[in-house]
C-alpha cells in the first residue's frame, strides 16, 4: 500500500511539474505575442512611440498594484484559483483591448491594459509559487526550467506574432484567438497543481507572517534587492542589446535583432541546464558565478570593437542573466508557512526593476548613447552579486 501511495504521489508530482511548465510557457506567449504586435497597435490608434510608452505604463501600474496583494490572494484562494483568476482577467482584459482596438478607443485600450496588468501581476506570482513547492517535494532545482518555458514561450510567441502580421491578419482577431488559448489552459491546466493546503496558525500561537511583516523580514528584502539587480540586467538586455549594436558597433538592423536572439537563446538554454548546476554547486554559488559573467558579458559586449567580440559578450550576459530570478523565488519559498507573502515581495521588487530600469537607462542613453549607458548595470549587478549570500537556503526546522 505505501508503494502504491509513493507512485501515486510521485505521479501528481510529475502532473504539477508539468501543468506548472505549461503554465509558465503560455504565460511568456501571451506577453510576446502581444508585444510582438505593438507596432501594429500604434498604426491602429496612430499615436505615437511615447504615447505607446505611456499606455504600456498602464500595464506596468497594474502589475505593480497587483504583486503586493498577490500572495494574500494566494494564501486565500491557493495557486491553482489564483491562476484561473488570473487568466479570465486577462482574457477578459484581452477582449477589452480587442473590443477597443476594433473602435480606435485610446481610453478603452488603456484601461483594459491596466487589468491586463493585474492578470499577470496575479498570474506570475501565482505560478512562482506553485513552482517552488513543487521544487520543494521534488528535492530537485527545477525552477530555472519552469522559467526556461516561459523564455521558450515568449520566443513561439513573438514568431506567432511576427508571422501574423506579415500575413496581415487583424490584430483583434489575433487578440482574440490569444484569449481562447488563455481560457483553456488556465482553467484545465491548473487541476493537476498541488492540492492547496491552508497553513495553519503556528503552535506557538504567533501569527503568521502576512505581505505587510514580510516587507520587514530582511532576509527576504535583501533577496528581493539581489532580484532587483538580475532583473534590471535581464530587462536591460531584452529591451536595448539591438539597439545599442547598432548605435554603438554600426551594425546593421538585423544584426542587431540576432544579437538580441543570441542573448536570449543563451539565457533559455542556461534556465534548461541551470538546475543541475545549482544542485551540484549550490545556490549562492551559482547566484555569484551568474552575477559576475554578467558583470564580464556586460563589458565585453560594451568595450568589444567588433560584432564578434560582442556577441560573445551577449552570450555570456544572457547566461549570466538567466539564472538569478528563479533562484530568487526559490529562495523566496524556502520556508512554505510564509512562501505567497515572501514570494510577493520579491516579485514585487524585481518587477520594478524590470519595468522602470529599461527606460530610465534610455533616458540616460539620450545624454551618453545607449551602448556606454549600459554600463551603468555594473552597479545593481556588484550589489546583487555582494548580498548573493542571503539566498542560502534555510534549514528545515
Amino acid at each position: 500500500m505505501s508503494i502504491n501511495t509513493g507512485t501515486a504521489q510521485q505521479a501528481g508530482l510529475k502532473a504539477a511539474a508539468a501543468a506548472t511548465f505549461v503554465v509558465f510557457g503560455i504565460n511568456g506567449l501571451v506577453f510576446a505575442s502581444w508585444a510582438a504586435r505593438i507596432p501594429a497597435v500604434t498604426e491602429t490608434l496612430q499615436i505615437t512611440s511615447g504615447q505607446m510608452g505611456t499606455l504600456l505604463l498602464c500595464t506596468a501600474v497594474g502589475s505593480l498594484l497587483a504583486l503586493p496583494t498577490a500572495g494574500w490572494v494566494v494564501g486565500r484562494l491557493g495557486t491553482a484559483n489564483t491562476v484561473r483568476l488570473g487568466g479570465l482577467l486577462a482574457s477578459a482584459a484581452g477582449v477589452g483591448i480587442a473590443l477597443s482596438l476594433s473602435i480606435a478607443s485610446i481610453p478603452g485600450t488603456a484601461v483594459s491594459l491596466f487589468f491586463f496588468g493585474i492578470a499577470i501581476g496575479l498570474w506570475d506570482v501565482s505560478q512562482n509559487i506553485e513552482g517552488a513547492d513543487v521544487e520543494h517535494k521534488l528535492r530537485r532545482t527545477i525552477m530555472p526550467q519552469f522559467h526556461a518555458a516561459f523564455s521558450g514561450g515568449a520566443f513561439v510567441g513573438a514568431l506567432i506574432g511576427a508571422g501574423l502580421s506579415n500575413l496581415g491578419i487583424d490584430l483583434a482577431l489575433h487578440l482574440l484567438v490569444i484569449v481562447g488559448i488563455v481560457l483553456v489552459v488556465t482553467m484545465l491546466a491548473p487541476r493537476y497543481f498541488l492540492p492547496h493546503v491552508p497553513i495553519p496558525a503556528p503552535a506557538d500561537g504567533a501569527k503568521a507572517v502576512k505581505g505587510p511583516s514580510a516587507w520587514r523580514d530582511s532576509r527576504t528584502v535583501l533577496i528581493g534587492i539581489v532580484v532587483l539587480g538580475a532583473t534590471l540586467t535581464e530587462g536591460a538586455g531584452n529591451d536595448w542589446i539591438a539597439k545599442a549594436s547598432v548605435d554603438g558597433l554600426g551594425t546593421s538592423e538585423s544584426t542587431g535583432a540576432l544579437m538580441f536572439a543570441l542573448f536570449v537563446l543563451a539565457m533559455t538554454a542556461m534556465r534548461f541546464l541551470g538546475g543541475r548546476v545549482i544542485d551540484k554547486y549550490g545556490r549562492v554559488t551559482v547566484l555569484r558565478a551568474s552575477m559576475a559573467a554578467a558583470a564580464a558579458g556586460l563589458c565585453l559586449f560594451v568595450l568589444a570593437g567588433n560584432p564578434w567580440l560582442a556577441a560573445m559578450g551577449a552570450a555570456l550576459w544572457g547566461i549570466g542573466a538567466a539564472l538569478a530570478f528563479p533562484m530568487g523565488m526559490s529562495a523566496a519559498a524556502d520556508d512554505p508557512q510564509h512562501a505567497a507573502a515572501r514570494v510577493s515581495v520579491v516579485s514585487t521588487l524585481g518587477y520594478i526593476s524590470f519595468l522602470a530600469g529599461p527606460p530610465l537607462l534610455g533616458y540616460l542613453g539620450d545624454l551618453t548613447g545607449i551602448h556606454h549607458a549600459l554600463l551603468a548595470i555594473l552597479a545593481p549587478i556588484l550589489v546583487a552579486l555582494l548580498l548573493a549570500g542571503a539566498a542560502k537556503p534555510l534549514k528545515a526546522k
